[in-house]
């Protein structure tokens, strides 16, 4: 089966975070006299931050919060992350991201971005990265119904290029969100990279095609499909 599409998660796998996503969800949650930590915070990485709000404050805090609960959370979070990705020196892509998307484009994928931020993050980091023309598109789980694990934006990106075979597409992420969302998708490839904020022991659980150390090894994975279509 020939890949057409391959889909890339991005904080973690395409743009590098040194833990600025779990420190800015958990400083939110201070904000709000409310103790998360880091695992608390991995915990939820990947998914939409309201809907990962809501599981925190629901499954650790024990309480039923309120929509407005969660949306203040929410906007002290995305201001967090906003003033991060507008003014951060450390906002740069991951080793060998660039490479990797200019690598598969060439060789005729289309290649996409999507993640569990807003549309207002994901495009200040496109705009930062200045990456307007270094992808084909991307979708950020406030215009889908369902963020992940559900399989929507991938089959938002799928309907855009005019894919209607799930295993003709990849989904590339450094969460156990990313490797749920592509094997809900049906995607032929589903590939975890464990430099990201969870490492390989703590991804093998999940379902997976592969697992890389390095986005440049999805090269290597796909380029043989490639020559074999």
């Amino acid at each position: 089966m020939p890949l057409k599409l391959i889909v890339f998660d991005m904080a973690g796998t395409t743009v590098h975070d040194s833990d600025d996503v779990h420190q800015s969800l958990i400083k939110a949650f201070s904000q709000f006299s409310y103790d998360i930590d880091r695992e608390d915070a991995n915990s939820v990485m990947g998914i939409p931050k309201p809907v990962a709000i809501r599981v925190l404050l629901t499954q650790k805090f024990q309480l039923e919060p309120s929509p407005d609960d969660i949306d203040a959370i929410f906007r002290e979070f995305e201001d967090n992350m906003l003033y991060h990705y507008r003014t951060s020196p450390d906002v740069r892509p991951t080793p060998f991201a660039e490479r990797t998307i200019r690598t598969l484009r060439k060789i005729g994928a289309k290649v996409a971005l999507n993640t569990g931020f807003s549309s207002d993050i994901t495009n200040t980091i496109i705009d930062r990265l200045d990456w307007d023309d270094m992808v084909d598109a991307w979708v950020s789980a406030d215009q889908v119904e369902r963020g992940r694990p559900h399989p929507d934006m991938i089959h938002q990106l799928m309907q855009k290029f005019g894919i209607t075979d799930p295993a003709e597409v990849a989904k590339v992420g450094d969460t156990p969100a990313d490797l749920q969302e592509g094997t809900n998708a049906g995607c032929g490839w589903v590939i975890g990279i464990t430099s990201g904020s969870h490492t390989r022991e703590e991804l093998e659980p999940y379902p997976h095609t592969h697992l890389v150390d390095d986005i440049w090894q999805v090269v290597n994975i796909t380029v043989d499909e490639f020559a074999h279509a």
